[in-house]
Order: structure tokens, then sequence, then C-alpha cells
């Protein structure tokens, strides 16, 4: 069965088609309860398209994020589209690929072709969503700032106090030999998880020293070699923090290739629940936050500022996160030393093993 049409509206109502149009448009006519009876009758649906011209609005917003490929922004794209379809809004969605200059074009790219723009800056020093924003283009902050951005409404979570939680956690089970595998020190959660752990363990008397100090850049084999790292030293950490869910992967991989036990010979702490991490042999404990909701305050921030005919202030949210414990941490232990482990697993190991890496 064909769609109705506008004209088909029309003859039903017994009007003229642009009469109908200005009806749709929201505008005072003639015969509007009609006309709306026609509507219903026929479930006539403006096209897009023609909405657009109409209202001089794409219906379109875009998603901006710096890695398409972390559970993290998928959830965070559930929630936005949610919020984004009920308002009938489409979501576009860019991946930056965790590249400034990528991100330039792309927001570039963007102006005159969406209504407004949800994006996760990739450092803090980005200069392109004040451009976009000068541009005429609204943007709401998800999950990262940029300096000196009172301008635009964000969406974060306490990143310090989830690390915060996260230290205290490993302190008061009595480890002190703590080490921390962080993503870039120049984007929002980087610098604010690396601070608020850090921060905490000097608070108690624990300052680890700079090889226990692993920057990583939020990626899964980033946190494996790290890991490789920290357990090739000659006095390697009893437990660990990890700072994103993909590095969380690759420490998780790290350990498994060496034949580390956790936590018997290593606590191992992540950042951002893992669809399975409850499932894990042992559990793994998380800082975990709200991810869908992130997208969906993103999203309702945005909307408002496209439905507000007068500019307000910008507003910034924080969501809370809280510390899931499983069974990856426990008191330290008098394990076997690890290097030990590591010497058995290699000497076992058939030489061809795909996944075994060096530490370098």
């Amino acid at each position: 069965m064909s769609e109705a049409t506008i004209g088909d509206v029309a003859r039903r109502a017994g009007v003229s088609a642009t009469t109908v149009s200005r009806f749709l448009a929201g505008q005072s006519v003639r015969a509007a309860d009609t006309i709306r009876a026609a509507v219903e009758e026929l479930d006539y649906r403006p096209s897009p398209v023609a909405r657009s011209l109409r209202s001089g609005r794409t219906r379109s917003i875009a998603l901006v994020v710096p890695d398409v490929t972390n559970p993290f922004f998928a959830a965070v794209v559930k929630g936005a589209e949610a919020v984004a379809r009920q308002d009938d809004y489409n979501l576009c969605l860019y991946n930056t690929d965790e590249n400034v200059d990528r991100e330039v074009s792309v927001l570039a790219d963007l102006v005159g072709r969406v209504d407004g723009l949800i994006l996760a800056p990739t450092v803090e020093s980005d200069e392109a969503p004040l451009r976009a924003h000068q541009a005429g283009l609204p943007v709401v902050f998800l999950d990262r700032e940029i300096g000196g951005s009172p301008m635009f409404d964000a969406v974060l979570v306490d990143n310090a106090g989830g690390s915060r939680r996260a230290a205290e956690h490993l302190l008061d089970l009595g480890h002190r030999r703590i080490a921390i595998v962080n993503g870039t020190k120049h984007s929002t959660p980087g610098r604010q998880r690396r601070e608020g752990f850090l921060e905490t363990l000097k608070s108690r008397g624990v300052e680890p020293p700079e090889a226990y100090q692993e920057l990583g850049d939020f990626r899964e084999e980033s946190g494996y070699q790290s890991v490789m790292r920290l357990l090739a030293l000659e006095h390697p950490p009893t437990a660990i923090y990890v700072t994103n869910n993909l590095m969380t992967v690759g420490a998780l991989r790290a350990l498994h290739d060496i034949g580390v036990r956790v936590p018997d010979q290593v606590s191992l702490v992540g950042f951002d629940d893992l669809q399975l991490a409850a499932l894990l042999q042992p559990p793994l404990t998380v800082v975990d936050r709200p991810m869908e909701e992130q997208g969906a305050l993103a999203m309702r921030l945005l909307l408002g500022r496209l439905h507000e005919t007068q500019d307000s202030a910008p507003r910034r949210i924080v969501l809370e996160t809280k510390l899931l414990v499983r069974g990856s941490t426990a008191p330290p232990r008098d394990p076997a030393p690890i290097a030990a482990t590591r010497n058995a697993t290699a000497a076992t190991r058939h030489p061809f093993h795909t996944s075994h890496r060096r530490p370098t």
C-alpha cells in the first residue's frame, strides 16, 4: 500500500496543499481540526526532506567519539539514540580514532550538515570545538572537556572520585606496591583518573616509583605492553589499577600469557565495567559508571539547546561512579616470585604460541 501524500490529506480535508503545509509547520490555519483528522485517518508522515526544507533543520545530530571500538562509547550511542528517536532526530556516528587532525576535519565537514554535535574531544587542548561553536553549531561535550570551555554544556563522570575509591580499596587490603596503567594525560579522563589515584596514594604515605606509572593510549595493546613491563620488574607490583576497559582487556591478556594468578600474585582493578567482567574467573573488580545515562543526558542537553529561543547558562553535569568489588582483588600474599612464574611459563609454552609477546 502506497504512503499518503500531502495532496491526499488536502483532498480529504477539502483544503489546498499549501494550507496543509502551513498547518504542518505549526501555523494557524482554517479547518485545522479537519486537517488534523485527515492526517490521522491517512496516517500521513511528512518526509524528512520536506520537513528540513520548511524548518531549515536537517533533523540530524552528530556524535563524534575517539574510539568507536570502545564498549563505553557503544553504550553512550545506545543512550543518546534512544532520546534522539523520541524527538524524531537521526543520530550520525563519527570516529576520530584518537587523532586530533581527523577530529578537526570531521568537525569542519559537519558545519551546516547537522543541527548539533555531541563530542568527546581527543585532547583538552582542542580548538576545533570552538571553531564549530563560532560557526553556529551547538556543541555538548561528552566525558571530556577542553581547556577554558565554560561556554559548552558537558556531561562528565567523577573520574577522580572513582580512582580515589580504587586506591583506597587497594590500600585497605594492605597493598603498598601499587602500579597504575593510565591513558593519555592530555585528555580529561586520563588526567583526572591519574591525579585522583596518585593523590590518594600519597595521602596515605604511598608514592609509586616512576616504573610503576605506565602511560598507555586507552587501547588494548598499550594495556598489554604496560603490564608486561610491570611484571618484568625486579620487584613487580602486587596490585595494578588500569584506567579504562580496553587497556584492562590487554592487562588480562598479559597476565594470562605469563601465567600470573589473579589475585594470588597480583590484584587487578579496572575502570568501566565490561559486559563479561562478572563472569571472568575471578570476576573483575571495576570502577563503574552509568554509561547509557551519560549518552542520554548529553542528547537531552543538546535537544534543549536546539529548542531554546534564548541562550541559557552552560550546564555541567557530573555523574557519580561506584566501585564494584569482585574477586580480582585480595590482600597481598607471599606467592612464588612472578619472575619464576614467567620463566616457568616461557619454558613450557609452545615456541609458536602466537599471543605471547616479549616485554619491551
